[in-house]
């Protein structure tokens, strides 16, 4: 188990994540949905949105209240197996 030692991050803080994945009419819905089962406070509507120069690519910016190492984890498990992701950052 992680000690908050251990961690170079304060929790609870506001925490963005970026998710990569191709765009398409669905992809922030799905995002948004992942999101809100690890941080059930998330506003979707916050949702920062950038198309790639020949808008094949999107990136999402979704800033949560971190609570732990632990909810940050499970996050980034859940999006990088889901299979509209190609990548997280």
């Amino acid at each position: 188990m992680t000690t908050p030692k251990d961690s170079l991050i304060e929790y609870p803080c506001d925490f963005p994540i970026k998710v990569f994945g191709e765009a398409g009419p669905d992809f922030a819905q799905a995002i948004a949905v992942v999101v809100q089962v690890h941080a059930p406070d998330f506003d979707a509507a916050s949702i920062e949105m950038r198309s790639s120069s020949n808008a094949k690519y999107i990136s999402l910016t979704c800033t949560i209240r971190a609570t732990s190492r632990e909810q940050l984890d499970n996050l980034y498990r859940d999006l990088t197996s889901h299979p509209m992701v190609k990548m997280v950052l």
